[in-house]
Formats: structure tokens, sequence, C-alpha cells
């Protein structure tokens, strides 16, 4: 124990030190923070041609309830295409938000019809659910539209978002976290 302890106080005490170096070079300062601001800006860029690809505002999603159990688990990241060309189908997982409400939902598409208009209505039900997701649609909404979905799961990645729900359930982790990353990027000598 006292080995691990010993490593720690040596490794942050070298921090300290490449910290206060950096603050005297101006130079090496602002060379750290461009690394920085470039890793946020492909972070974004990566995010937005996700985006077009798929043409869903949000391509990637994290299951965060186990209504969808055993197909998708607490956790699964899905990448999702919202592609116009084929049309939705009994048995396919979705994600859909209802209006006014911030977090999208992941279920199964139970139905699907056509009106005289030709629009295609939708109902959704979650596998681990005992009912349909009527009484969680927008009041006085019996049926999701097209523009509802934001896209259908392609892939799954097993426990991939864990993660998130970790940051979720403990809010102040994230800061430390995002804390630690920055500091981690800004004293890296490479």
């Amino acid at each position: 124990m006292g080995a691990i302890h010993g490593y720690i106080m040596d490794m942050v005490k070298d921090q300290v030190v490449q910290i206060k170096y950096m603050w005297k070079n101006k130079r090496m300062l602002t060379f750290q923070a461009l690394n920085l601001a470039m890793i946020i800006f492909s972070a974004l860029i990566l995010w937005k041609g996700l985006q077009v690809y798929t043409d869903s505002e949000s391509p990637v999603v994290v299951v965060l309830s186990g209504s969808m159990e055993p197909a998708v688990q607490r956790g699964d990241i899905l990448v999702l295409d919202n592609s116009h060309e084929t049309a939705i189908r009994v048995g396919e997982i979705v994600v859909f938000k209802i209006k006014g409400r911030d977090i999208p939902i992941v279920h199964r598409v139970l139905q699907v019809r056509d009106n005289y208009e030709g629009k295609i209505k939708m109902l959704t039900k979650g596998d681990n659910n005992q009912v349909d997701d009527r009484g969680l649609y927008a009041h006085g909404q019996l049926w999701l539209e097209r523009e509802d979905i934001l896209g259908r799961a392609k892939i799954v990645l097993p426990y991939a978002g864990m993660v998130t729900i970790i940051l979720n359930d403990y809010p102040y982790f994230k800061y430390v976290l995002i804390g630690v990353m920055a500091y981690m990027v800004l004293t890296n000598k490479e």
C-alpha cells in the first residue's frame, strides 16, 4: 500500500512541476490548449458527420432503462439509421421522441398502419413491458408518425454506454472526469 501511495504522490508532484513550467512557457501552454480544442472539435465534427450519414438528429443513443430486456440491456449503445428508403416494419427496434419530452425512448414496433393519406402510423411497446406505449405518447396521441422516429437500431454495442449511465446517476462524477481529462491533455508532454 505504501508503494502505491508513493507512486501516486510522485506522479502528482511531477504533474505540478509540469503545470508550473507550462505556465511560464506561454507557447507550450497555447499549444496544449489548442490540442484540447482540436480534440473537442474533432468529436463535434464526427458527431455532425454521423448525423448527416444516418439522417438522424441523434445517431447514437444509450439505453437508459430495462424496458427492452432481454433484447437490449440497460447501458447498451445503439447506432441508429433513419433513412426513409425502406418502410419501418413490425418487430424493428426504433428510437422515438415524444413531443414535450427530452429523452428518447427505445422500443419495438408492435403495429404499423397506413391511413387513407398514405401516412404510416406505428404503435410501439417495450419487450419487458406489459402494455403498449399509448400511455407514454403525448396527450391524445394514439399512434406514432414517421416524424416522431429518430431512427432504427442497426448496431448494438453491449454495455458500452455504462459510463453514460454512471455519469447520469452521479452528476458530480461527470465534472471530476472532465476535469481529469482536460488536465491530462494539458499536461501531456507529447
